[in-house]
């Protein structure tokens, strides 16, 4: 059964500097409330993995959290670009920050065999792109069976997964309704998680035909989060602050209102 923590007392329990830490959440349940947390605590050295690194990747390596981000697809959606992970790759402010770029089929299929315990992937795709020429981890097998070139990648095996999620029950069972990516295989594949949630209930019956249940086998801490997706949205809960995300761009673009920002709206808040 995972233990349930305040998320101060999580964050400090399972994260360590140098660790490689994937926080995922499509769309919604994106967890910034833990990602704040993690900036607070000044975790340093971090591997970031993320599917789409957007709002919440680039506070972290604004913050000066992480030393390689290894992703597919990184930019603030339907606004622009991220300036905090722009300015650390082209300027190396805060500090130098190394890439790993894939695509997203490969990201899904490296997460899924880290979950199977499969020491990387396999997978169609990557023929004829330029991604190989700038990433030594693409590589290319010939099946034994049909002769097919097949595209390879090493499986993601993250420390620490993190995840928000609207419920929680009693006994550390988790559930996800909505849209959802990659929590479920990023949790599998990690060998430590923690899941912050918009409440803990007594029972996670009814659910909805798309719902994901974790068995609580599967995480380490739960610290209940209400809003802890906020600026994106939890199905069922709230919505996405659309606005928040339009704003981030002129935020984000200068170092002092960036700082300025994150002192005020991070590092002057505490969680209980």
């Amino acid at each position: 059964m995972p233990s349930f923590l305040p998320l101060p007392a999580a964050v400090e329990a399972l994260i360590r500097d140098g660790d490689t830490v994937a926080l995922e959440g499509f769309t919604h349940l994106i967890p910034f409330t833990a990602a704040h947390e993690i900036i607070r605590q000044r975790r340093r050295n971090l591997t970031l993995v993320r599917m789409t690194p957007d709002l919440v990747y680039d506070q972290m390596i604004g913050a000066g959290c992480a030393s390689k981000l290894v992703f597919s697809w990184g930019g603030n959606p339907g606004v622009g670009s991220l300036h905090r992970l722009r300015d650390a790759v082209e300027n190396g402010w805060p500090n130098p920050l190394a890439l790993e770029e894939h695509s997203h089929a490969a990201m899904a299929n490296a997460y899924s065999a880290g979950a199977s315990g499969m020491p990387c992937a396999f997978f169609r795709g990557y023929l004829g792109v330029g991604l190989p020429d700038v990433n030594p981890n693409i590589r290319f097998v010939s099946c034994p069976f049909t002769g097919e070139t097949l595209a390879c990648v090493p499986a993601h095996r993250p420390d620490v997964a993190v995840i928000h999620a609207q419920k929680a029950d009693q006994a550390g069972n988790v559930l996800l309704e909505g849209i959802v990516g990659v929590q479920k295989e990023a949790v599998l594949a990690a060998r430590r998680s923690l899941v912050t949630v918009e409440e803990i209930v007594d029972s996670l019956n009814p659910a909805s035909p798309n719902s994901v249940i974790l068995p609580s086998w599967t995480i380490t801490a739960i610290a209940p989060s209400p809003g802890g997706a906020r600026p994106s949205y939890a199905h069922g809960y709230y919505s996405r602050d659309n606005s928040f995300y339009v704003n981030w761009d002129a935020i984000s673009r200068d170092r002092a209102s960036f700082t300025e920002w994150m002192n005020e709206n991070v590092h002057a808040r505490r969680t209980a």
